[in-house]
Order: C-alpha cells, then structure tokens, then sequence
C-alpha cells in the first residue's frame, strides 16, 4: 500500500522517466514466470549458434600488453557490436610488477539509455607466467563465451526487449587485468575492475543530480562468472543479499532435470543449496567494497586444473557448458521478463 501512495519526482531524461527512488526499485524486482513456449525456447536455443565457434578464438594466452590480448579484446568488441549491442571502453595504463603496462576494460549494454541494469559479468585477461603458454580455457575464456552465446542465442527476445520502453536493461562487463603479475596483493591484482569501479562511483547519474546516485547505482546486481568449463562443479551463493535470485537458478536447474532437457548423463547439482562464506577474491570485490550487490558464480573448489597449464581445451566438458548456458538464458529471460513472442 504505502508504495502505491508515495510520491514520486520525475526526471524526464532521454526519454525515460526517472523516480526519485529509481535506484531502489531493484529491491522489489522479482522474476517472472515463464510461458511454456518462451521455456522450451530458451532450454532448446543453444544450438542455434555454435558456442565452440565462439570460445576457439578466446582460447589462447592473453596477457595485457601483448598481440594476443589486442586481437581477444578486438574479437569480443566487435562480436557485440555486431549484434546491436553498445560497446564503451574503458582504456587505462597501471603500473604493475613487470612495469606500466595497457588496461582496456569492455561494456557492453542492449540499450544504455536504460536506468538500471542486470550486469554479468567475467574477465578476459589470462595469467602472465614465464614456464609456459597459459590458456585460461575456464579462467576465463569459457565464462567470457558464455555471454557472447547467451547474446548471440537470444538476440531475437533482446531485440524485442530492447525496441520498448524499459527500467532495466542488460549490460556485460569484460574486466581487463584480473590476474596478478607477480603475486596476488591489493595492488597486482583486479586492475580493470577498481579502476571501473572507481570510476562509475565518481560519475554522477542522472547527470546533475541532487541525491547523489552515480553510475554503481545503475546496477541491479552483477553476477560475476569465473573458473567455469569442467565437469563436476559445484556453486553456490555466497551473498545474502542476491540468494533468491540464486535460488532462481537453482530452481532453473532442477526444472530442467524434470523436463528430461539436461544435456549429457551426469545428474549430479551444479546449483547447491546452501550458502558458504564468500570470502574469494575476484573481480567483484571493488564493487562489493561500493555497495553493489553481488552473485559470484565460481566453483568451490576450485577446478583441479586451476593456474596449470592443463587449462586448456582439452579440460572443457561442453555438456556442463550447455547446461550452464540453458541456466544462464532462462534466468536471464525471467530477470527480464522476456517472452519468445514478444
């Protein structure tokens, strides 16, 4: 009752209106359900665009600095411009261990005149190491395909989501330099993401505001993806804050089991069902440290190939993959009340 009565200020800014407690709405914003045709939609379209196609170029070292990262961080700018979507750098140079070196963090937005936003978000960097050629196949090569492919397969509902008026939107943050160049400190580590995070904090939003809201108050929630590729992960939630929409996924998972469209024979939970200490240190901490509420989608434990040289190809499990995926569409259709016939 009392949110049917409050007054509302309104800021008419390109386009759009603006509540005065624009940024709050994210605590009330629950998932939609889903029709049965915009399900089996979603748990079917993989196949629609090919993900191997779309994780072989990002399979190969990509230090800061180097050929192979420009040509990576190229591939994913251009992959999402291709789709419609807006592209914004984010260019910087930090001083690390091995010297000054160039950063360049990618976001990507469906439409960026959106308010608010449900931001995924993964790393595109791989570990410096001088005894041999590190790949990254699951840190972070699979995580950044997954968001290609999830744009890529529902272009179709985005599109449509896009081309009306809308509070939330869908933006992906590609973090450049999450890995250490020596040893793991608060300074050689996580360079794109606290310079991004430092950065939207001191950028007003709405431009010219009195509440002093920025560009972190534009983001629902980010959910980070890390270390995914290999069969027999577990996750789970780590923040109080964004369990139920964890517990979405979750629930994602054992739908998917029921309707017999899991892909692959293991049966085993990916999605647990409890809460453990989210004590990792990853690219979301900046924003964590701001306010911003976090789902951290990273195996615990960690894969066994984790910082080897085994992380490559050869340690993918594409139905694990698949299934990730169908997860990721579904939750993603229900944050944004997408529908196969809109």
């Amino acid at each position: 009752m009392g949110m049917l009565v409050q007054t509302l200020l309104v800021l008419c800014i390109s386009g759009y209106s603006y509540s005065q407690d624009w940024y709050e709405q994210k605590y009330y914003h629950r998932p939609s359900e889903l029709d049965s045709q915009t399900y089996q939609a979603l748990a079917t379209g993989g196949n629609s665009v090919s993900f191997e196609t779309i994780v072989n170029p990002l399979l190969i070292p990509r230090v800061p600095g180097t050929e192979n990262h420009v040509a990576v961080r190229n591939y994913i700018s251009e992959f999402m411009a291709n789709l419609g979507w807006n592209v914004e750098k984010d260019t910087f140079e930090d001083t690390t261990p091995l010297g000054v070196k160039p950063f360049e963090n990618i976001i990507t937005t469906l439409d960026p005149n959106v308010p608010r936003r449900l931001v995924l978000a993964c790393h595109f960097d791989s570990k410096y190491t001088r005894e041999y050629a590190f790949v990254g196949a699951t840190d972070s090569a699979v995580p950044c395909a997954q968001l290609m492919h999830l744009a890529a397969t529902m272009k179709t509902m985005l599109d449509s989501h896009k081309s009306s008026p809308q509070n939330v939107t869908l933006q992906f943050i590609f973090f450049d330099g999450e890995e250490a160049f020596q040893y793991w400190t608060a300074t050689d580590s996580l360079y794109g993401s606290r310079h991004l995070a430092a950065k939207w904090e001191a950028t007003p939003y709405p431009p010219g505001n009195t509440n002093r809201t920025n560009e972190l108050h534009r983001m629902d929630m980010m959910v980070l993806l890390d270390l995914l590729g290999t069969s027999n992960i577990r996750l789970y939630s780590y923040f109080q804050e964004t369990a139920h929409w964890y517990n979405t996924m979750l629930q994602s998972e054992q739908q998917l089991k029921r309707s017999n469209l899991w892909s692959g024979s293991t049966r085993t939970a990916i999605f647990q069902a409890r809460t453990q200490f989210g004590g990792v240190e990853d690219d979301h901490i900046p924003f964590l440290q701001r306010g911003v509420n976090i789902m951290h989608l990273i195996p615990s434990p960690f894969p066994s190939v984790w910082h080897t040289e085994r992380d490559n190809r050869e340690a993918l499990d594409f139905p694990t993959i698949d299934n990730l995926n169908k997860i990721f569409r579904l939750f993603t259709a229900r944050y944004l009340n997408l529908t196969a016939s809109s």
